[in-house]
């Protein structure tokens, strides 16, 4: 495949490359019932409705009734529980064709991951992947404690990119794509919806053809 000519592709994780809300689901519930927390637990299609924002707001939209310290911390350790459960797990919860479309864009693309995660959540998707030969630089909200919008537009600086297109599922990932000032393809398959977008892809494997149009 030719190259496309863009400086970078970044992705989104959770609605694009892989779904893991049942074994987070699980995760969470576990820590929710040990915190020993008045915090009301959840289910697969609640996450799905909340993963794409950063934690510190998802713990507010799930359990808004605890303090800030409450929160915090019960959040963090559903990370941990999440984690574990993550590295644990041996079912492939890919999307159909990522992990291989993956492999054959890296071979004329530079490929990067943003999301708005926990820290370590890139690198176990990347080994639970296989992905982590072909992605060339990553950022996240738990590394940083940003944005989505000025992660992209800092990795893009670290990475020297002028010009780069954002791949995610959400209203999320399109308005940090336009804060960013960047193109965004909005994986239709995912957890949510998108009134913009340049390109629509209804399975990952469509980049293949977007790019070698492009």
């Amino acid at each position: 495949m030719k190259n496309s000519g863009l400086e970078g592709i970044i992705f989104d994780i959770d609605g694009t490359i892989w779904n893991t809300t049942g074994i987070v689901a699980v995760a969470w519930n576990k820590a929710i019932g040990q915190s020993g927390l008045p915090a009301k637990k959840v289910n697969a299609q609640v996450l799905q409705r909340e993963f794409g924002k950063t934690m510190d707001t998802i713990a507010l939209d799930l359990w808004p009734s605890l303090s800030k310290p409450q929160r915090d911390a019960l959040i963090s350790y559903c990370c941990t529980e999440e984690q574990i459960a993550l590295r644990e797990n041996t079912i492939d919860i890919a999307y159909p064709g990522a992990v291989e479309t993956i492999r054959e864009l890296s071979s004329s693309e530079n490929l990067y991951i943003v999301s708005n995660c926990q820290n370590g959540y890139i690198e176990l998707t990347m080994e639970k992947t296989g992905i982590a030969p072909f992605i060339r630089d990553f950022e996240c909200f738990g590394r940083t404690g940003k944005a989505k919008a000025e992660n992209i537009q800092l990795l893009m600086a670290r990475n020297g990119i002028r010009t780069a297109v954002y791949v995610g599922d959400t209203q999320g990932d399109a308005d940090a794509s336009a804060q960013a000032g960047i193109p965004f393809i909005w994986a239709s398959y995912g957890f949510g919806s998108a009134s913009r977008y340049m390109q629509k892809i209804d399975s990952f494997s469509d980049l293949i053809d977007i790019l070698r149009e492009a």
